[in-house]
């Protein structure tokens, strides 16, 4: 049986976190202005439910946007509250929430139990120590390894969350996080590429000359690379880039760098175009019939049909379809 996942988010800015990194602006990252009050939160919960349609659904409220749990404990435990008769009543599933790893210790994650948190994301960014220093996070890898070690063994799900193209962010070093990103024992990632912000040091960076970010093309390369990393070792990837907010989709707040609000399509089209190619060595001018795992059609196909365009410059015709046999996307067949 098919269970659709959702995620309420309540995007609480900067509430606790003292540090400025460079590439940090989460007002105008996630289009959120102001901390949200209780009676928005509740709002929020209940409009999004009202909006769920499936009858199989598992649903989170996930607290983002800031380091939930720097803020004081007894705020925490105020907005944790806030959910409870939503756990009770059977109307959502579970809490999750972001934060940084210096700020994890037992006291915080024996709150985190009793208020029914099941999953806490920390964002690693880099597992590298000279991108770390270079991004002023304010924290080591080792602090990333132990608040990892201690989640777990508390009983959360894991989630470790990365940034390509830091500052001394090279593919070698993103591709060695994601390696260690798994070996920490992630049960889940996301994929940010850096991306440059207004006002933030980044911007300054960059007009000075000091930063340059990816490139949509390079950025598309990298994540295409490591994408299949946490998919093979089982850790699943809730995110592929930024979320679209307002201010990036305008372009009132992004300076530069790869943002693209169909960034994932982008990266799967590309992937996907790695495993076609080799049917250009077949024959010319056949009709073929490419099966394809469900879900994953439109990747096949490809951004704007690129990869369905690709083939038609070689066969009479190329049709796409889904089917359940088909498990994995290396294990596609045509007829």
């Amino acid at each position: 049986m098919f269970i659709k996942h959702y995620t309420i988010p309540i995007f609480i800015p900067e509430l606790a976190c003292p540090f400025q990194c460079v590439f940090c602006n989460q007002r105008k990252i996630t289009g959120k202005q102001l901390i949200p009050s209780d009676e928005e939160i509740s709002q929020t919960i209940d409009e999004h439910l009202i909006s769920f349609k499936e009858k199989h659904r598992h649903v989170d409220v996930g607290f983002f946007g800031g380091s939930f749990t720097g803020i004081p404990i007894e705020q925490q435990a105020h907005y944790l509250d806030l959910v409870q008769p939503y756990l009770e009543k059977g109307m959502i599933n579970g809490i999750r929430l972001s934060t940084r790893p210096d700020y994890i210790n037992d006291q915080i994650l024996k709150l985190l139990k009793s208020k029914n948190v099941s999953t806490i994301e920390l964002g690693a960014q880099s597992l590298d120590k000279e991108v770390l220093k270079a991004s002023f996070r304010g924290h080591s890898v080792e602090q990333t390894e132990q608040a990892a070690k201690q989640i777990l063994s508390s009983g959360f799900e894991l989630g470790l969350q990365m940034m390509i193209g830091l500052p001394g962010d090279t593919l070698e070093k993103s591709l060695f996080t994601a390696k260690h990103i798994v070996e920490l024992g992630a049960n889940n990632t996301r994929i940010y590429p850096t991306v440059v912000i207004r006002d933030t040091v980044l911007h300054r960076w960059f007009d000075e000359g000091k930063y340059v970010p990816l490139s949509l093309n390079e950025a598309v390369k990298w994540t295409k690379i490591i994408l299949p990393m946490f998919e093979e070792s089982g850790v699943k990837v809730l995110r592929v880039g930024l979320h679209p907010s307002e201010g990036l989709l305008s372009g009132e707040e992004l300076v530069a760098g790869p943002f693209h609000p169909s960034f994932k399509e982008l990266v799967m089209t590309e992937i996907w175009a790695d495993l076609l190619k080799p049917l250009l060595q077949q024959e010319k001018s056949k009709n073929i019939e490419i099966r394809v795992p469900e879900k994953e059609i439109n990747f096949a196909v490809g951004c704007e049909a690129k990869n369905k365009k690709l083939l038609l410059n070689h066969f009479k015709s190329v049709k796409f379809i889904e089917d359940n046999t088909v498990i994995r996307r290396n294990n596609y067949y045509v007829l």
